[in-house]
């Protein structure tokens, strides 16, 4: 049995409708299991989660630190806590482009001749796809403190904006999971995924303050989810106004995300040939 090879469970095949919590349980273990297998297997795969957060940091702090703020210091205090919104949309639309070559190449087909839950293959790669994202918050963070960022509040407001951040960063999962079931391509899920993902981030408080963009883009800003969630970040990072109501309306924005694709992207699953 190769290193990436996971026996599932065994389980009756009386539909998926009969399995318990427990087999689920189970299942999603095991293909957790496999899908860590694999990235031990192909470490490149984790690139983007080690090099984004470094490379982008200090693009934007060194080139555009000056400019946006006067002083690359100051800068830095305001664009972590914004990157950790940027960071899990990166990771996520990588997901879209891996369960449709998955697709492509067979993998799926034969999860789905399985005797087990349609949603544990998903889960599973949703479970995973956290770590990810966690591994490439605590470099950012790491880079970030390097560079000088002071943290103005405390531990567990700090890991509350971690956990913000990943439980925002897991809805946007089931969204490019989502793309991923339904588009024919991984070019055509990138290619839909950067017109989704270029607004959303540059027409936000992620990069600079909405103070200086115009009239029309700063009441887009303020209905961006990712403004939200960074303004969040920055109270509880930097206490810069209030987290309460910018944590509750990402809080929202994710339980809404999730409960919309979350059950698209299972039954797309079911339903793909």
């Amino acid at each position: 049995m190769s290193a990436a090879t996971v026996t599932l469970p065994a389980q009756t095949p009386s539909g998926e409708g009969r399995i318990g919590p427990r087999a689920n349980l189970r299942h999603i273990g095991a293909l957790v299991r496999r899908n860590a297998l694999q990235i031990r297997q192909d470490p490149e795969s984790m690139f983007d989660a080690v090099l984004m957060p470094i490379i982008f940091t200090l693009l934007f702090v060194y080139v555009f630190g000056g400019a946006v703020s006067g002083n690359q210091d100051a800068y830095v205090d305001y664009f972590i806590p914004g990157m950790m919104a940027m960071g899990g949309i990166q990771i996520a639309m990588s997901v879209g482009t891996g369960v449709n070559e998955d697709f492509r190449k067979g993998v799926m087909d034969r999860f789905r001749t399985m005797p087990i839950a349609r949603s544990s293959v998903l889960i599973a790669k949703l479970t995973v796809e956290i770590g990810r994202m966690l591994v490439s918050t605590v470099i950012l963070l790491t880079v970030g403190f390097i560079m000088g960022f002071d943290l103005k509040t405390d531990i567990p407001q700090l890991l509350a904006a971690v956990v913000l951040a990943l439980a925002f960063g897991a809805s946007l999962t089931w969204v490019f999971m989502l793309l991923g079931l339904s588009l024919r391509t991984a070019q055509a899920v990138q290619g839909v995924g950067f017109m989704v993902i270029m607004p959303l981030e540059f027409g936000s408080s992620i990069f600079a303050k909405p103070a200086t963009m115009p009239g029309w883009l700063q009441t887009f800003t303020d209905y961006n989810p990712l403004s939200q969630l960074a303004d969040a970040s920055r109270a509880l990072m930097i206490d810069q106004g209030s987290a309460t109501g910018p944590a509750v309306i990402t809080l929202l924005w994710a339980l809404g995300i999730t409960a919309v694709t979350a059950p698209l992207a299972v039954a797309k699953f079911r339903n793909k040939t």
